[in-house]
């Protein structure tokens, strides 16, 4: 996971996206400023909590840095091999980036790879609460498969989305 991943965003006048391993100093940054956002405030996670897990290194669990130019802009974790394909555990995107199609990229750049790798199925779980977050993913053709309650905080349920891949011919 040494290499930087460019996501060309294909659309004149918009910036590539940049997905690089992700560093304990961006790990730091996202975490103090996502903490502060939607869905973590609502489940109170400090901040050293959230940098820790973005910082953390784990066989099958690739996090990464999403940069935009030279700045910043969010950060991934995926887990590879869940049920048949890989799960989009974590996407956090700091305000100031939002709405730019950066989302639309990591997507794409995801179920491309997943086609390539001969995957069946993309996952993502958002927080039931979280409208804007269900409505991106089932906009790009994500539906949901199940509701978990209480997974991360009691009284407050979890919504599997899967998306199918449709295999290489």
């Amino acid at each position: 996971m040494s290499q930087q991943i460019l996501l060309r965003a294909g659309v004149e006048g918009s910036a590539d996206v940049a997905l690089r391993p992700m560093t304990e100093g961006s790990a730091a940054v996202l975490g103090s400023k996502l903490a502060n956002i939607q869905p973590w405030t609502r489940y109170q996670v400090p901040p050293y909590a959230l940098s820790a897990f973005l910082g953390d290194i784990e066989p099958g669990a690739p996090r990464y840095e999403l940069r935009l130019g030279d700045a910043l802009a969010g950060g991934m974790v995926l887990r590879l091999n869940w049920m048949r394909g890989p799960y989009l555990q974590f996407l956090g995107l700091l305000p100031d980036f939002q709405h730019q199609g950066i989302g639309d990229l990591v997507l794409r750049w995801l179920e491309d790879t997943a086609v390539k790798c001969e995957d069946r199925n993309l996952w993502v779980a958002a927080s039931e609460f979280n409208a804007r977050a269900l409505s991106f993913y089932e906009r790009h053709g994500f539906e949901r498969v199940a509701t978990i309650d209480d997974l991360v905080r009691d009284g407050i349920n979890e919504i599997l989305l899967r998306k199918k891949i449709a295999p290489l011919r």
